[in-house]
């Protein structure tokens, strides 16, 4: 498992998260890419809980999305089944399990003010932090054309990964609003939404 891991992980974060491994008995399985998740959690119907996490994520997102899902698992018996998936015993739970990692020795040192700042009060997916996620991209192996919603002059029109277009419309408090082209539906986006303008 190790040697698997070291494929994935930064190498100083591969012993700590096998320790963690072994100790919450977690069955790690690393899968294809999925658009719309990084990762995901699940107890099986034999009690056996299963974590699944994209093979195509940098190591330093690989890493925070596999603390994030052990910490589902944490909290859940910790705190019991009725509790928030990312309520506040998640979010105490991922602080306490990420926290060992957030070193200039896993992390690059221009990622460590952004994890702190993100760790402070952690969201339910390290992509709705428009900051910390632009920053992780850079690590990507793959760089694409793509470009964030952010970027986009009002009014662009603008392709998203399940070839659906849209209209960049006006910021709300931290989202845009956007109108799908073919339904006149009003969407929130991400300021980092990665899309692919089609004009301006």
């Amino acid at each position: 498992m190790d040697t698997i891991l070291q494929k994935y992980l930064p190498e100083r974060s591969v012993d700590p998260c096998l320790v963690l491994i072994k100790q919450t008995g977690v069955h790690l399985k690393i899968v294809n890419e999925r658009v719309t998740r990084h990762g995901d959690y699940r107890r099986m119907s034999n009690g056996k809980h299963l974590i699944t996490v994209n093979a195509t994520l940098n190591k330093y997102r690989f890493l925070i999305t596999l603390v994030h899902e052990i910490a589902h698992l944490v909290a859940f018996e910790k705190y019991g089944r009725s509790i928030k998936p990312h309520g506040l015993e998640w979010k105490h739970t991922f602080q306490h399990l990420m926290l060992p990692f957030i070193r200039p020795e896993i992390f690059p040192s221009k990622l460590l003010p952004l994890l702190a700042k993100h760790f402070r009060n952690p969201k339910a997916s390290s992509s709705t932090d428009a900051q910390l996620s632009i920053a992780l991209k850079q690590y990507d192996a793959q760089q694409t054309d793509k470009t964030y919603v952010f970027e986009l002059p009002l009014g662009s029109i603008f392709r998203i990964y399940n070839g659906k277009c849209f209209k960049k419309g006006n910021k709300r408090v931290k989202r845009y609003e956007c109108v799908d082209l073919a339904t006149g539906k009003v969407y929130l986006f991400q300021p980092n939404a990665e899309v692919e303008l089609l004009s301006e």
